[in-house]
């Protein structure tokens, strides 16, 4: 495993952040990824040097129980808690009181306040190294998120702060208003940013290039689309395996299947047969081998196996002409951004 240094903090972690959003998680019926195979790929993270664990209080089924298995696995297996590094989110309401109350979402004080300490006792810890606002709020004012987030930080709960989806003019927002009052800033950011992905979020990334801020994302092979399984059928749809996220959602095909996407997975293939690697491996790399800002993409592995591929990313060295070419696929759109 390769390491590096996350953004403008001061701890190292693995190239790849293992996500747990599977565990417990239920699609029509079915459980993505049941306790035992949590375990099993837990335990693969550790054998392969995976040291950041991303999780949220709201995953699984009920809510809650993708940190309760994180927690309960750290005790099980006797390992030492200063050698992970755990990331979890707050926002979204929380189904572990049945019925939301008016309090029990967002990213106001008393949400925040009471959100955390279920959280921490259910990873069985005294401290996250990193925790994430799932979304921006427009109900409360940014300083006072800024502010709660900061005492957790100063009181020791808290090591880094991080945010996930949001426009870029909503994350400068929230910086110039840490900078202006003193306060503790985010340090990393979760946005959705693939190869295969049509959304421009230049605007975006610009803001983590300037500021120093490490990029984490989510959904790295747009759903498994750029592991090259998907294949298009003569009236444009998708065939999908059984079992794979293409058959599973609807939602599949408008998120990731664009024209553009098929080019970039073309051009994905075409350097996974270069170097003799698979395309998950290639587009892995990709990400990583961005050098505007430190990139630690967040891989969702199924199986043990499924992780080793993923893995194998990190010991591929893409060159400038087969990285252009990936890059060339994916745009410009018709206003000149990708």
């Amino acid at each position: 495993m390769e390491y590096t240094t996350l953004g403008n903090t001061g701890t190292t972690v693995s190239k790849l952040c293992f996500g747990t959003w599977r565990f417990g998680k239920e699609s029509d019926g079915t459980v993505e990824t049941d306790r035992e195979e949590a375990y099993d790929l837990l335990d693969a993270c550790w054998e392969h040097g995976i040291n950041f664990i991303d999780t949220a209080n709201v995953y699984g089924n009920p809510n809650g129980k993708s940190e309760r298995w994180i927690g309960e696995w750290l005790a099980d297996r006797g390992h030492h808690r200063e050698d992970l590094v755990l990331a979890s989110k707050v926002y979204f309401p929380f189904d572990g009181r049945g019925e939301p109350g008016p309090n029990d979402s967002g990213l106001g004080r008393k949400h925040i306040r009471a959100q955390i300490e279920g959280t921490l006792e259910r990873l069985g810890t005294d401290y996250l190294d990193l925790y994430y606002i799932h979304r921006w709020d427009e109900n409360t004012p940014i300083e006072e998120t800024m502010r709660t987030l900061t005492e957790l930080v100063r009181e020791g709960k808290v090591h880094y702060l991080g945010a996930s989806s949001m426009a870029a003019w909503k994350l400068t927002k929230a910086l110039w208003t840490s900078d202006i009052e003193g306060l503790e800033r985010f340090d990393v950011t979760q946005p959705m940013f693939n190869a295969a992905d049509t959304d421009d979020v230049s605007d975006y990334l610009e803001v983590c290039a300037d500021q120093d801020i490490a990029v984490c994302p989510y959904s790295p092979l747009a759903g498994g689309f750029l592991t090259g399984k998907y294949e298009r059928a003569d009236d444009g749809t998708v065939i999908a395996p059984d079992g794979a996220r293409g058959s599973l959602t609807d939602l599949f095909e408008d998120r990731y299947t664009s024209d553009t996407a098929w080019e970039v997975l073309e051009a994905v293939e075409g350097v996974a047969d270069e170097i003799d690697a698979t395309p998950a491996q290639v587009s892995l790399r990709w990400l990583m081998e961005q050098d505007r800002f430190t990139c630690v993409p967040i891989v969702g592995a199924r199986t043990p196996d499924q992780l080793a591929e993923n893995v194998g990313a990190v010991d591929l060295e893409l060159s400038d002409a087969q990285f252009a070419r990936i890059d060339a696929a994916r745009g410009p759109d018709d206003d000149g951004y990708r």
